[in-house]
């Protein structure tokens, strides 16, 4: 069985990404141009600042350069958390969306818009807005219900406690393959001629 190169680079980079507090989320490989850029998608259950998102970009481009897994062409390597509208697809993303507002597309069809109030191993417990003034109800939505589940944006939330959005500012770094300047966490290399 042949791996792919994005399972390949899973294998090296996600004990690294653990090894620093932080679940490797999302990894893809994309051709811009003449570049490839490689996006790495990072999280934890106490979310990712800035500092934690440049020290994890640094140790993965050191892993990168020591293995060679980029090749030798020029590439960026982007660091970032999940958007604010993210979508769910593991139990831990359920549970860091606890009491947020998600949009669920369910297997029978239909949609459900509910604030996720608790999370167990089978199913979510949930808050569904009342309409036209009447009260909201709960509902029990087992997980197998699910089709897609997508994080929603809310501006206007009165009883809003810690909104829990993390930022989804990306850290750069460029690589080629022989010379190495550092200049406010952004680590060029130009590929010799």
């Amino acid at each position: 069985m042949s791996t792919t190169h994005s399972e390949r680079l899973r294998e090296l980079l996600e004990p690294l990404v653990a090894s620093q507090g932080l679940d490797l989320e999302e990894l893809a490989v994309d051709s811009v141009g003449r570049r490839r850029v490689l996006r790495v998608v990072v999280d934890s259950d106490t979310g990712a600042d800035l500092d934690r998102i440049a020290d994890v970009s640094r140790a993965l481009s050191a892993k990168l350069d020591e293995s060679d897994a980029m090749g030798d062409g020029e590439y960026t390597l982007e660091v970032g958390t999940p958007g604010a509208e993210r979508s769910l697809t593991e139990h831990r993303h359920y549970v860091r969306a606890t009491d947020r507002l998600v949009r669920f597309q369910l297997h029978e069809g239909g949609e459900l818009v509910a604030r996720i109030l608790a999370v167990d191993e089978d199913g979510l417990d949930l808050e569904v807005p009342g309409v036209k003034g009447r009260k909201a109800t709960t509902r029990r939505l087992p997980f197998g219900d699910i089709d897609k589940a997508r994080v929603q944006v809310e501006f206007n939330r009165k009883d809003a406690k810690d909104s829990g959005d993390k930022h989804d500012d990306k850290h750069d770094d460029k690589h080629d393959d022989k010379h190495d300047n550092e200049n406010d966490n952004e680590t060029t290399k130009e590929e010799e001629a």
